[in-house]
């Protein structure tokens, strides 16, 4: 998604919402998390699950506007956000594109071509040697 990302900032607004641990310590950890070391305990409060993403933020060096579901849980409810998901809402507020359920069905590309459909296809070279032009 970062590239994606860049590719389209200057054509849409993007936002990654952190919901629910996906493989929390407590509840169904992964071999993966022990090898990446990102082992975290399902959150109890707002505060625990803002640590544990501006971590992720941290770490990964992640450049996309980024916001924290609620103890409600209400993004995840709303969009079936658990645990990775991805949405393009239009100008009017209406849900453009509802990608699969991931990990499996996550699927970046199906939203490269959205964006390439409504704006033209762009990548970071051709961006930056349009900018380059006089």
């Amino acid at each position: 998604m970062v590239k994606i990302y860049n590719d389209y900032k200057d054509h849409a607004d993007f936002l990654t919402v952190y919901v629910r641990e996906a493989h929390p310590t407590d509840e169904w950890q992964m071999k993966s998390n022990v090898k990446e070391d990102v082992c975290y305990a399902q959150p109890k409060t707002l505060a625990q699950r803002v640590a544990i993403a501006n971590d992720f933020v941290q770490r990964q060096k992640y450049p996309l506007p980024f916001g924290i579901d609620d103890m409600n849980d209400a993004a995840d409810h709303a969009y079936s956000a658990w645990p990775e998901r991805l949405y393009i809402i239009d100008e009017r507020g209406r849900i453009a594109y509802a990608g699969g359920m991931g990990p499996f069905k996550y699927e970046p590309e199906e939203v490269r071509a959205w964006l390439a459909k409504r704006f033209g296809a762009v990548t970071q070279t051709s961006s930056a040697a349009a900018s380059a032009k006089p």
